[in-house]
């Protein structure tokens, strides 16, 4: 074979072999656009071409592109470029670059027309992230030249500061007539590095805006810096959010640090982070003894340490005791509260009260409200023993004027009426050695439905014996406090004994007396009501105020005053509600608060 031929046949093998390995796509078609070949990448993209026309394998097509580029180049001879987008071989969009060129035949004819076809998609992909990227970060970017001129901002630059037009950047940004001292894109320029600063700039609107400012070179291929980029993050509602902390400080230091009440905070491994004045004055303590270590065991109970460890979220301890450095025990009232941020136990907080000038003042209310009921047991003794010395006075005057006129009638109405008063000297005597006698009372822990239940027994058989119905309804819950058991049964058998009398006097039949205890909001209540003939407003309203008895004989008016004492040196209470015809409910309230407080003392740490 001639070298000629050998250089021949290495031509046509080598240019088949290009032809098969070129990165891009390769087609050719005849004039009648049907595929005569194409190389691998072409297939890769489009899938099998063979037998197939150019518009099925590009687009999907089932007939001839308008305006297509292979019939312009066999009627032309001319080579084309054009951007188009068609269907991968699984149909998915593809944009390519396509430059048509004819290929002619020995006459020099188009015989047929090759495409070479670039793929375009992932640059386009790319350019399209960048652009959502560049359009959409959360904060302000501008492509700034060596002029100071904003060259492409995003939309949340132009959302704030306008259209850039052209317009240099401190106009922008700041609506200066001139450039901004310490400029950071001058810097970046000069320097060829990244520079951060804060800046406040002026809206569109004019308002004015906060924002951080980060620039960085962009660089040609050569390395000079054409443009610099600045992106520049709002700081607005940052710079509202410090304000809201700083006016939440201030009322911090406003509510903790004046509190009259001790504030304590721990975190979450029990350790003080903060302690107010008032707390440093309970406690005999000062800041720095406390912050960073652990309180004392003796400052606070055991009760409220499941909320220091955040295993509860808040208790409250109405009446505690916590011990100074010195070993003096103060009562106090705590809470404790967990502290949480996003759900995560974080430490908790302990504020006490205390209670010592509370206390010397409910001692002073107390006391003062019983020298008031003496006071007034002293007003109606004087009210009964003055009507006691007008029924005297009248005796003598009549019996004297009896015996002047020798009048024996007149003489014996006289003497009667000094005889019945002085049984009323005599009775009025007796019952005030028993009042006398009740002025101390004996407290102790006892049980109020014991009580209760003694005064029941007492007198139910009577009641029933003159057929009165006594019903017990006694909360066996209620626990035992410390009273007086002698003097409380003594009330409740007056107001039950009261209570008889008033339904024995009733014309209404099948009376009956109900004796109640319930305690409700730390209340001890005693009641006792009856189906009586009830009293007016009248009655009412004298009924603890003087030595009034509804009674038709023997009664001398001190049971309720005597009951009314009793109650009051328990510092409780006594009221009465009736209605005529209906009757009369008697209701003593004793708040355990203000019973005696019993003389033992209590471990804080219990």
């Amino acid at each position: 074979m001639s070298t000629v031929a050998l250089q021949a046949g290495w031509r046509e093998r080598e240019r088949a072999r290009l032809f098969d390995e070129m990165p891009s796509g390769v087609m050719v078609v005849d004039d009648s656009l049907s595929v005569v070949d194409s190389n691998r990448a072409f297939s890769r993209i489009f899938g099998d071409t063979q037998g197939r026309a150019c518009y099925e394998v590009i687009k999907g097509r089932d007939s001839v592109c308008s305006k297509c580029p292979a019939l312009a180049t066999f009627e032309d001879g001319q080579p084309r470029v054009i951007e188009e987008t068609g269907a991968d071989q699984s149909g998915r969009a593809v944009h390519f670059l396509a430059h048509v060129t004819p290929v002619a035949n020995d006459e020099g004819d188009t015989e047929f027309v090759a495409s070479i076809v670039t793929d375009l998609s992932p640059t386009r992909r790319l350019k399209h992230e960048y652009q959502t990227l560049f359009e959409t970060v959360p904060c302000f970017v501008a492509v700034i030249n060596r002029d100071h001129r904003v060259v492409r901002a995003n939309e949340a630059f132009r959302r704030v500061f306008g259209e850039p037009t052209g317009e240099r950047c401190y106009r922008l940004y700041k609506r200066r007539r001139d450039q901004c001292p310490n400029c950071p894109v001058d810097l970046t320029f000069e320097e060829g590095s990244t520079q951060t600063s804060h800046q406040m700039g002026v809206s569109q609107d004019g308002r004015p805006t906060p924002y951080l400012v980060v620039t960085a070179p962009l660089r040609q291929d050569d390395g000079e810096i054409t443009h610099v980029i600045e992106m520049a993050l709002d700081m607005t509602e940052h710079q509202k959010l410090e304000e809201r902390l700083s006016h939440a400080d201030v009322l911090r230091l406003a509510l903790v640090e004046s509190s009259l009440d001790a504030i304590v905070v721990f975190d979450h491994q029990q350790k003080v982070v903060l302690a107010n004045p008032a707390a440093e004055k309970l406690i005999d303590l000062s800041r720095e003894e406390l912050i960073g270590g652990r309180a004392p065991n003796r400052l606070v109970p055991k009760k409220l340490r499941s909320v220091l460890s955040g295993r509860q979220s808040s208790l409250e301890l109405p009446e505690t005791h916590i011990t100074t450095a010195e070993g003096e025990r103060i009562p106090v009232r705590m809470a404790a509260v967990t502290l949480e941020v996003h759900g995560k136990f974080i430490g908790s907080a302990v504020i006490a009260q205390d209670l010592r000038e509370l206390k010397t003042l409910a001692r002073e209310k107390l006391e003062a409200e019983r020298l008031a009921a003496v006071g007034q047991t002293v007003a109606g003794l004087a009210h009964g023993i003055k009507n006691i010395i007008t029924g005297l006075e009248g005796g003598m005057y009549v019996t004297s004027t009896g015996l002047k006129r020798g009048d024996q009638e007149r003489i014996g109405q006289g003497w009667g009426m000094l005889v019945r008063n002085m049984s009323r000297i005599s009775e009025l005597t007796k019952n005030l050695l028993a009042f006398s006698r009740g002025e101390t009372p004996r407290f102790e822990i006892a049980s109020p439905a014991a009580v209760a239940h003694e005064v029941v027994d007492l007198y139910q058989e009577s009641a029933a014996a003159q057929g009165i119905k006594l019903i017990a309804e006694i909360d066996e819950s209620v626990a035992e406090a410390l009273i007086d058991p002698e003097g409380i049964h003594s009330c409740l058998a007056n107001l039950v004994s009261n209570a008889v009398d008033a339904c024995l006097v009733c014309d209404g039949e099948k009376c009956t007396i109900t004796l109640r205890l319930f305690e409700a909001d730390e209340t001890i209540v005693f009641e006792v009501s009856d189906s009586g003939c009830g009293m007016d407003y009248e009655v009412m309203q004298k009924a603890f105020t003087s030595f009034f008895t509804t009674k038709a004989k023997g009664g001398t008016g001190l049971g309720l005053l005597l009951t009314r004492k009793i109650v009051q040196q328990h510092g409780g209470y006594i009221d009465l509600e009736s209605e005529s015809e209906v009757g009369t409910t008697f209701r003593m309230r004793f708040e355990r608060a203000r019973l005696p407080v019993p003389d033992t003392k209590e471990n804080t740490d219990d």
